[in-house]
């Protein structure tokens, strides 16, 4: 497979979806996976753009199956990742992005060692919790779990390859860019895009590791 596979995680609250939103408006070559989700379409939502929303019954039935590549409950709430169209995409040599909470993330790179992933973390408590009850969206009792949550959440941002903290909006949409970039550029994916410039120039497709020494 020649795309990339990132995740991205975050406790609510911290801007990850809002962060991801502009990184796939700024980059076409990045591909959103819509997660399957069983909470309640929330007001502006879409379904088949932010989540696809199916039923408990349905959404167990589909995981029974084997066809979810991951899935947690979150808040309450189920979630999951399709296997088939991450699979496909990345055959297709497309870089595929998820954002994802870290039960999910945990699972990804135990199937996908090669992942990319970053934890997007707010500047302080009081900062997230100020953009959670800044959101309207949520009862007191929900933020205060919420809150909880992230406490728990943010404590493992130390198994993740990337630590972003947004404080400022755009230094952070900057840095989660060159996080991207840079790991389009790795051997392995540059090999998978250009294997003819490769052969040209000589190089094997498959190189093993060596330390470098002077």
């Amino acid at each position: 497979m020649s795309g990339s596979l990132f995740v991205v995680a975050a406790p609510s609250g911290a801007g990850k979806s809002s962060l991801v939103n502009a990184l796939l408006a700024r980059d076409a070559n990045l591909v959103l996976s819509i997660s399957y989700t069983t909470r309640a379409m929330r007001p502006g939502e879409v379904q088949g753009r932010d989540y696809h929303f199916v039923g408990r019954e349905a959404f167990f039935a589909m995981r029974e199956h084997g066809d979810f590549l991951e899935s947690a409950e979150v808040h309450g709430n189920f979630y999951a990742t399709s296997r088939s169209w991450i699979e496909a995409e990345m055959r297709g040599g497309r870089d595929i992005m998820l954002e994802i909470d870290c039960q999910g993330a945990a699972q990804i790179k135990r199937m996908f060692p090669d992942v990319v992933s970053v934890f997007i973390l707010p500047p302080s408590r009081a900062e997230l919790a100020r953009r959670l009850l800044d959101r309207g969206t949520d009862s007191e009792p929900e933020i205060a779990r919420r809150m909880a949550n992230a406490e728990e959440e943010m404590r493992r941002a130390g198994e993740f390859d990337y630590a972003i903290i947004n404080a400022t909006f755009s230094e952070a949409l900057d840095a989660l860019h060159a996080v991207v970039v840079a790991a389009r550029l790795r051997f392995r994916q540059v090999a998978g895009r250009e294997p003819g410039a490769f052969r040209e120039l000589g190089i094997p497709l498959a190189t093993p590791c060596k330390r470098f020494t002077t």
